[in-house]
């Protein structure tokens, strides 16, 4: 029973996770074009245990204004920072040279960032999408995103403004005002958008600049017709266009039908893998409109929708997909670096960007600073060496992007909350046409389960690209899967093209994107559609979607592994599911073998590290002992580690035989010997003992963060489902690896009879971004320990695990 203590406790807390969030001086395109009434607004919001909120309402427009209170409370200063970004006022209040970085693919100083977000307000880009009936968004939609930006604001109304917030990071901010609108929503979720496309060329669009005669642009001779001597290597590359292999952006997710099930119902355990600091963390909700509108999962920080979730008959996840959502084109220069050729010998002329922003200089004064930036039709100008899409003299590229041509995305995921089945599921999807780069998984009540790749990709198939590709354009396809097209006929034969059952012009339709329904499973781990199931293989698809016949990843491996080993023994069960998600094998070793990696270690002179291995469990637990040597030694591995280095296996990769191959490590091998030799040193340099506890140099690494022990670790490199990585840790930082990135948002959903779901959720971070909040780290420590939360889905259940509840109403 809660007690009245509890409950005060509770509310204290809510109330100190003071939000208030955005901005002053909001650019013009952000100002309603015309004035009317209000609507008004009334929603109750229900806090259980965690800090996770029940929204109820009785329209799409009073659930919208719910859930934007619920994120104020709880994601105050990560809010106002999506909020301030879309209004491209970063540099006006933390200054020019600051640091932005997404935590996935948006990387710049903030005048970069505020000089291509300034640009899209400029042109309208937003504006202009949400006037068209086929790209932007549907009334309901509209409806949640305009309540969600008066929640927010009604939260920093009550709560008392800036000067309230407890959070260190924004408590005082002065761009923290009452005055959010809709579009200010709207611009932070087309940053989302285009994250895996424009946003990962930030610094080569604003900084693209034209040869001369000082700097031709020509470091390495890539230019219209001529391939330079010297090629970058696949994983080079794709790093570069933003597929690091060796830090993925990425997710698992398995379903398992009524073949394989002991309730003959459908089972989804969903772990996306994402970052825990920053815009791109999750937080859980529970949005209802009784009678008409139910579902629970998590979203991410600025939407009013659930992204990843559950409703009564269906439940879902989402793994980031192998497509490419955007092409470059190719033009060539005519007389000077600012006209092109186009079709039929016409000439045209670059379209020249002067952007000004607004920046604070070290006095605390304002001043402005300009930018250029460069556009064709098809979209910005980049200048990149690095992916061999340089300014020459001779050639220029220009993106077109598939996602920054659409806003369908609230509209997409609010829709597949009323799915009734996993078909309906991927045709509500389909019919969205705004699944932005993911793909989807998912497993209902009736016990089918579907993978699909049904996201938004640019519709270049295969003969079009081969009449289309340029030089260049064929070498970043060989290397890493991408077409680059002739710019000249971007407006011709090289256009995009349009499928009949496309929701709209330039995008592939349904039936040319790959899906798999079966009744057994399937599972998708970042590897690309091919191979959903060992007896299920999807080909004949766009090779802009993704590989066919084509290596596996460890982390791919595992996951299957997991469902295939218990199938040969049993029914998975709900308890079978959930396990499934702390088992914490580590592929890479099972593959390996303790023998191998035992005689590796004694060629390396391993001395104490030797016995260490010999005795290794082969996991990655808090108290196994041996992994911190051997994610140290795959990680030096040539080639990327183990899934890159197939040429260290005796046995190589054979697509008759993806799950088994490649296999039986060349022990031998000089280069694998040096890899164990130096990640032993590593070690000893840092004072690591060899037969040290996981648990003691892996933990938590976020902000605010104690140094809570953790399980899992590498994911493709070593071969772990559960997935954890440290990019720029925020505390604990003088471990060996302070966890930032990685398993999220946990679910296991299992379907049971009479209507009822099996809900067992654990946000690895908590509810909270605030390290002052009881949510900030109370899952944390529930992950730490392999434990999982009773999500409250039904009525009784949300009374159950009650710690507040209040009624907000306003316009």
């Amino acid at each position: 029973m809660v007690t009245s203590h509890t409950r005060l406790l509770a509310c204290a807390a809510a109330g100190a996770l003071a939000l208030s969030i955005l901005a002053t001086n909001a650019p013009a395109t952000s100002a309603p074009t015309a004035k009317a009434a209000a609507p008004k607004y009334s929603a109750t919001i229900t806090r259980t245990a965690h800090g996770i909120p029940h929204i109820t309402a009785k329209n799409f427009g009073s659930l919208g204004f719910g859930a934007g209170y619920a994120a104020a409370q709880t994601s105050t200063c990560i809010l106002a920072d999506v909020l301030l970004t879309g209004r491209a006022q970063r540099s006006r209040y933390l200054g020019p040279k600051g640091h932005y970085d997404d935590g996935v693919a948006m990387n710049g100083t903030n005048l970069q960032a505020d000089a291509l977000v300034t640009d899209l307000h400029n042109r309208k880009v937003v504006e202009k999408l949400l006037a068209d009936p086929k790209a932007g968004p549907g009334s309901e939609a509209r409806q949640m995103v305009t309540g969600y930006a008066a929640g927010i604001n009604k939260y920093i109304r009550a709560s008392g403004g800036s000067k309230k917030i407890t959070d260190p990071a924004c408590k005082g901010a002065p761009y923290i005002r009452p005055n959010i609108t809709a579009m200010d929503v709207w611009y932070g979720v087309y940053m989302a958008n285009i994250l895996a496309s424009t946003g990962n060329f930030l610094k080569q669009i604003v900084g693209a600049t034209p040869p001369s005669l000082s700097d031709p642009g020509l470091p390495s001779l890539a230019t219209f017709g001529i391939v330079p001597p010297e090629l970058p290597t696949s994983a080079e590359l794709k790093k570069a266009l933003g597929k690091d292999p060796k830090s993925p952006f990425g997710s698992n997710a398995t379903a398992v039908g009524r073949a394989d099930t002991s309730t003959g119902k459908g089972m989804l355990l969903g772990n996306p893998h994402f970052p825990w600091n920053g815009r791109y963390r999750f937080s859980q909700q529970q949005l209802t409109i009784p009678g008409k509108y139910n579902v629970a999962g998590a979203s991410l920080i600025g939407s009013p929708v659930v992204n990843i979730g559950w409703n009564r008959n269906v439940a879902w996840s989402h793994t980031v997909s192998t497509a490419y959502r955007f092409t470059p084109y190719e033009y060539r220069t005519v007389l000077s670096p600012f006209m092109y050729l186009s079709a039929n010998g016409l000439i045209k002329q670059l379209e020249k960007r002067v952007v000004k922003v607004v920046v604070k200089n070290p006095n605390g004064s304002l001043s402005t600073v300009t930018e250029d930036m460069y556009r064709t039709p098809q979209g910005y100008v980049i200048d990149d060496p690095a992916t061999l899409m340089g300014w020459t003299p001779l050639s220029f590229f220009a993106i077109r992007d598939a996602n920054g041509e659409q806003l369908r995305t609230i509209d997409t995921f609010l829709n597949m909350g009323k799915a009734t089945s996993v078909r309906d599921l991927i045709k509500r999807q389909d019919a969205g046409g705004g699944m932005p780069w993911v793909n989807t998984t998912a497993a209902d009540r009736n016990g089918d389960v579907v993978y699909a790749d049904h996201s938004v990709v640019p519709n270049v198939p295969n003969s079009m690209a081969n009449v289309c590709m340029t030089p260049i354009g064929r070498v970043t396809q060989q290397l890493a899967g991408l077409p680059g097209l002739d710019g000249t006929f971007a407006d011709g034969i090289c256009k995009w093209k349009t499928d009949a059952d496309a929701q709209r012009p330039g995008i592939f339709g349904t039936k040319n994107l790959p899906a798999a329904y079966r009744s057994d499973w399937v599972m998708n781990a970042n590897d690309s559609y091919w191979l959903p199931n060992p007896a299920q293989r999807l080909t004949g698809y766009a090779k802009i979607i993704g590989c066919e016949n084509c290596q596996r990843t460890l982390r791919t491996k595992v996951v299957s592994r997991y469902v295939m080993d218990r199938v040969k023994v049993g029914k998975v069960t709900p308890a079978v599911l959930r396990g499934f998600e702390h088992q914490n094998r580590v592929m890479g070793a099972e593959v390996m073998g303790t023998a191998a990696l035992v005689k590796v270690c004694q060629a390396a002179n391993g001395g104490d590290a030797c016995p260490v291995l010999a005795a290794w469990d082969k996991h990655s637990n808090i108290t196994s002992r041996g992994n911190h040597i051997f994610e140290e030694f795959v990680k030096r591995l040539p080639g990327g580690g183990l899934l890159g280095g197939e040429t260290y296996w005796k046995v190589p990769f054979s697509s008759a035989d993806p799950m088994n191959t490649p296999r039986d490590l060349d022990v031998t091998n000089g280069k694998v010997i040096k890899a164990m030799k130096e990640a032993i040193a590593y070690l000893r340099s840092k004072n690591i003992p060899m037969n040290a506890t996981w648990g003691s140099v892996q933990v938590a690494g976020d902000r605010g963060a104690p140094p809570i022990p953790l399980g899992g670790g590498s994911g493709d490199d070593a071969g772990n489902a559960n997935a954890l990585a440290g990019r720029g840790p925020s505390a604990n930082g003088g471990f060996l690896k302070p966890i930032t990135y990685g398993s999220s948002h946990i679910q296991a959903i299992s379907f049971l009879a009479n209507g009822l779901v099996d809900a067992k959720t654990i946000l690895t971070y908590g509810q909270s971004d605030n390290p002052r909040s009881p949510w900030s780290k109370d899952q944390t420590l529930l992950f730490s320990q392999k434990k999982w939360v009773s999500f409250p889905w039904t009525t009784a259940q949300i009374k159950a695990q009650k710690i507040s509840a209040i009624r907000i109403s306003g316009n």
